[in-house]
């Protein structure tokens, strides 16, 4: 694997030669991959734009970032700045480099988009972001470039699959009763621990040893935590919008004054599930890396994903901010 880090690392230095002055434009480029602008678009679409768009966009983002975090432990690889200190970390990252996981889930939930849209602009624009996000990644010396190729890669075949088995699935869903569709839920989302846990228990019983040169950022990137966020939104997601559709759904219908006050009143639930309680559970249990905190990060995100899909919705129509679906 050295003889492709280093011919990876030659690609990182192109990039970075351009200059310091793209370091805020590739930032920009990035965050439009990040979980922070992710969790202000994926509201912003269910609450104010169309529910069934932020529904799809969600479980991309999920399902790609589940894949991710399970692969990233399988290979175990580093990235640049851990690699080689010819290369400037402009950004820190604490989980492995390999697949990219900007990449990977930049193409699923750009992509997603487009197809929602299907104007040939809207693919333009899609593959213009994707492109960038990527690039941004070599420069920015978080991942070589074998990393952003793999994260296409493997978004673009994950977007597929949910676009092909997306109608399928959701009409066996619609089928099964409340507490099936929850069950169903709960088991997936034991479904992405479990790919995860694979890899860690993996690397943790056989007591893998990274090279002295980076060993230190690999120690910390051996974690559960990530496959927990992720299990523990699609549970509360899911579990939520299977609660709120009985309950007779929500329009996403309305004047503008309406809609931002949707996203406003919705995003202040967030942040006290998302910070308040982070604050919270850190006091109960501040070892991030043990049962008890991974049980606590996991409700944390079922609450997250509840708030979303039921929580505010049912709030909004009890405002009536918004109407009940047609």
């Amino acid at each position: 694997m050295e003889s492709i880090w280093n011919l990876g690392i030659n690609v990182n230095l192109f990039f970075q030669n351009l200059g310091s002055g793209l370091k805020t434009p590739m930032e920009i480029f990035s965050f439009f991959g990040t979980e922070y602008f992710f969790l202000l678009l994926l509201p912003a679409l269910f609450w104010c734009v169309e529910a069934g768009l932020g529904l799809r966009i969600a479980i991309i983002l999920l399902l790609s970032t589940s894949v991710n975090d399970a692969l990233k432990m399988a290979f175990h690889g580093p990235r640049p700045y851990w690699y080689s200190p010819q290369v400037i970390g402009y950004a820190s990252e604490t989980s492995f480099g390999v697949p990219s996981g900007h990449a990977q889930i930049a193409a699923g939930v750009w992509g997603m988009l487009a197809a929602r849209i299907r104007k040939s602009w809207a693919w333009v624009v899609a593959i213009l972001v994707v492109l960038m996000i990527g690039i941004s990644r070599l420069y920015l010396g978080v991942h070589f470039l074998h990393d952003v190729l793999l994260g296409w890669l493997i978004g673009a075949l994950l977007l597929w699959l949910v676009l092909r088995f997306w109608k399928p699935v959701a009409a066996w869903a619609k089928k099964m009763s409340l507490g099936g569709q929850i069950l169903a839920a709960f088991i997936s989302s034991l479904g992405i621990i479990l790919i995860s846990l694979i890899p860690f228990l993996w690397l943790k019983t056989t007591n893998w040893q990274p090279p002295q040169a980076w060993a230190s950022f690999a120690t910390q990137a051996i974690s559960m935590s990530g496959a927990l966020t992720t299990a523990g939104t699609f549970f509360g997601l899911l579990t939520g919008l299977a609660w709120f559709n009985r309950q007779g759904g929500f329009s996403t219908e309305g004047p503008v004054w309406k809609r931002i006050l949707r996203f406003l009143l919705g995003a202040i639930g967030v942040l006290v599930f998302y910070v308040g309680l982070d604050v919270l559970f850190g006091l109960i249990a501040p070892d991030a890396d043990a049962l008890l905190p991974y049980i606590l990060r996991y409700i944390r995100y079922v609450l997250v994903g509840a708030w979303v899909s039921a929580g505010a919705p049912w709030l909004f129509v009890k405002l009536k901010l918004a109407g009940k679906a047609a």
